[in-house]
């Protein structure tokens, strides 16, 4: 089974490492470099998903997508999986959010407008890109969309990652086919803070729809 994984906002591929490790054999992991998928131009939310949308239809096989994201990640898989309920057949969304508040944009937008070139170059982007990035997802607003999800879904938030805590359970009431669970002692970056909770519990969920893929043949 492929699973993609999408990093978060500060964090690259490598941020899967950990995780990886202590996956089960049977999850072949793809860690995609999210910023690196938009060819020239500002990398804004809108540039950054068609991006994504295009590698995603590049990939997309016979059984469909696997995807798995966190945070900026978690939002791009479920914008996909809202578009494309065909093409994803399974879904894990950590730390991710339906809706920015655009107060909580602003205060990130002034900080960043604050920290120098250098601290942008090791996300991945540069100052402006991350500007922009941050300031087009006060647009989004996934929540009429959560019922379009028609994949096993398993949104996961981290034990200590109160911020997110409401969006995670938004996420899980709103898609028909999803589970819950917080990942113990891990805040927001959980693939960093807790990877070893978090591969037991993808391994528990893949591991489940494996089962119920060779039993359907």
């Amino acid at each position: 089974m492929e699973v993609i994984f999408l990093h978060g906002l500060g964090q690259g591929p490598s941020s899967w490492d950990s995780t990886m490790k202590a996956l089960d054999k049977q999850v072949k992991a793809v860690c995609l470099d999210l910023f690196a998928l938009v060819k020239g131009g500002i990398v804004d939310y809108p540039a950054l998903y068609h991006s994504f949308s295009k590698e995603c239809s590049r990939k997309k096989e016979g059984e469909g997508l696997h995807l798995c994201g966190l945070s900026l990640g978690a939002v791009l898989a479920l914008q996909y999986a809202q578009e494309h309920p065909e093409s994803v057949k399974s879904l894990v969304l950590i730390g991710g959010r339906v809706r920015t508040p655009k107060a909580l944009l602003k205060v990130q937008n002034a900080l960043f407008h604050l920290m120098g070139e250098k601290n942008f170059r090791e996300m991945g982007l540069s100052k402006t890109d991350a500007i922009a990035l941050m300031s087009t997802m006060g647009e989004l607003d996934l929540r009429g969309g959560l019922g379009r999800v028609t994949c096993p879904t398993l949104v996961l938030c981290g034990e200590k990652d109160s911020a997110n805590r409401k969006d995670a359970r938004a996420m899980s009431v709103g898609i028909p086919e999803a589970g819950f669970a917080t990942v113990p002692g891990a805040g927001h970056e959980v693939n960093r803070e807790a990877p070893e909770a978090l591969a037991e519990i993808l391994n528990q969920f893949y591991g489940t729809l494996q089962r119920k893929r060779n039993f359907s043949k």
